[in-house]
């Protein structure tokens, strides 16, 4: 049977004090929408409707998928009208899956326990016990049978005493949904039509009501002000420090780690406080990554240790380099193995081949450096003539003196060795030693300046 989905993602946010429409709003560098979105893929949903209202335009700006339809609600009356928006889309012979875009962290197989709970031509309901309830529709039973919901502002005292409680989240037949929505009434406290009401609408028809429940809580809470939003980032962030550990890494604090991406670890792999990873990341056996560093979209290779406060960004870092600490590695950077960089080197689209080294205080730019090349402390490379980008090349075995400037386009030859203080804006053969500095003039009696009179 096809599946459609409709998540509902109309919501202002009002407690958000925001422009940006609720569901926009990030966890994990990622908005709340795209995280359920996602879910929705996973589950191989053939259709996914977004049901939207506030900053649509912004909405449909950002969101982007061809398997997407926006869906006006351009009046807010209640979730039953929400889904309604979605009715003209609906097949009668498919089963239709609600979820909430302000409800980003529902697990796959939480929403998998939930399609394969449906059966016998009923309705599967998501629900959850919760220690302190208020606030939330309660689920009513009768002789162990779901009969109903009841919302929290409907509620009779002893009904508020029930602690199994509504996520909102359901599956039911399109036929059926569609039927239930168009007998849904607002005649209760809040003169909205809930969604919550189609569950009796079932029961009167002998529809089984099925039930399935997430593992924490966490799973169907929402966010409607900043301080939801923060909590539901720690949450998400202590699922992914866990699943790393389980695959083999070990965080020295599992509080303190930042994933907005998707991070793969090989097996000993080390991670200090305070580190973000973004976008696609991967860690070879054996790494180590040190305190304060930012990983973003980048390969790091067996036994490499990247050292505290380092940034590397869309690059690839071989096995058993080294690099930091206060490195930043940029784009279009790759490490061969054995190479090294220390603290305060910057490169960007650069080639480090086996061996190389840079220990301190360089740039390195648009450069191909051989093996087993020595870069001294307070090199650069000028490739940039404020118009062209030009390319360094340093071939094997050279030797480059401290606070040297290479000017390119320039080649420095194997084994060659520049003077310390040298610019060197020509090609330098082979074995050759090149020293280009201005003669030293030393001044007899000279006066240092002293300091003005205010």
């Amino acid at each position: 049977m096809s599946l459609s989905v409709v998540i509902l993602a109309a919501g202002k946010g009002t407690r958000m004090r925001s422009n940006l429409p609720k569901v926009l709003h990030p966890v994990a560098h990622q908005s709340m929408v795209e995280h359920v979105i996602d879910s929705a893929r996973m589950v191989n949903s053939d259709n996914i409707y977004l049901v939207y209202g506030f900053g649509g335009e912004l909405l449909q700006q950002r969101i982007q998928g061809d398997d997407l339809t926006f869906v006006e609600q351009a009046q807010q009356l209640g979730t039953g009208h929400a889904v309604d928006m979605a009715s003209a889309y609906l097949k009668d012979d498919e089963d239709v899956l609600v979820l909430y875009g302000d409800v980003p962290l529902t697990k796959v197989s939480t929403i998998e326990k939930l399609i394969n709970a449906k059966q016998d031509g009923g309705m599967a309901l998501l629900t959850v016990n919760l220690a302190n309830p208020t606030g939330y529709g309660r689920i009513e039973r009768l002789g162990g049978n779901v009969v109903g919901i009841v919302e929290q502002k409907d509620a009779t005292a002893e009904q508020l005493e029930i602690t199994e409680c509504n996520t909102g989240i359901l599956l039911a037949n399109g036929g059926d949904l569609k039927r239930w929505l168009g007998n849904l009434s607002n005649e209760n406290a809040q003169g909205e039509y809930y969604l919550t009401d189609i569950i009796a609408m079932a029961h009167g028809e002998n529809k089984s009501i099925h039930t399935a429940h997430p593992d924490t809580e966490v799973e169907v809470e929402g966010a409607n002000n900043r301080v939801q939003l923060a909590n539901l980032e720690r949450a998400y962030q202590l699922r992914k420090a866990e699943e790393l550990m389980i695959a083999g890494a070990s965080l020295r604090d599992p509080n303190r780690i930042d994933i907005r991406g998707k991070v793969t670890v090989g097996s000993e792999v080390q991670i200090d406080v305070n580190c973000i990873f973004e976008g696609n990341v991967s860690l070879a056996d054996d790494v180590a990554i040190g305190a304060n560093c930012i990983i973003i979209n980048s390969q790091i290779g067996q036994g490499a240790s990247i050292k505290p406060n380092s940034i590397i960004e869309n690059a690839t870092i071989g096995e058993n380099c080294s690099a930091g600490p206060f490195a930043r590695i940029r784009p279009g950077t790759e490490m061969k193995a054995g190479s090294h960089v220390g603290n305060f080197v910057e490169m960007k689209n650069t080639t480090m081949r086996e061996g190389a080294k840079a220990g301190h205080l360089t740039y390195l730019g648009d450069s191909d450096i051989g093996k087993k090349v020595n870069i001294g402390a307070g090199t650069i490379t000028c490739n940039y003539d404020g118009v062209n980008k030009s390319k360094t090349i340093i071939k094997d075995g050279a030797f480059i003196g401290s606070n040297a400037s290479l000017v390119a386009p320039v080649t420095i030859g194997e084994m060659a060795t520049t003077g310390a203080g040298s610019t060197i804006a020509k090609d330098v053969e082979d074995n050759t030693l090149a020293v280009s500095r201005a003669k030293q003039r030393n001044i007899q009696g000279w006066a240092r300046p002293t300091k003005k009179a205010k």
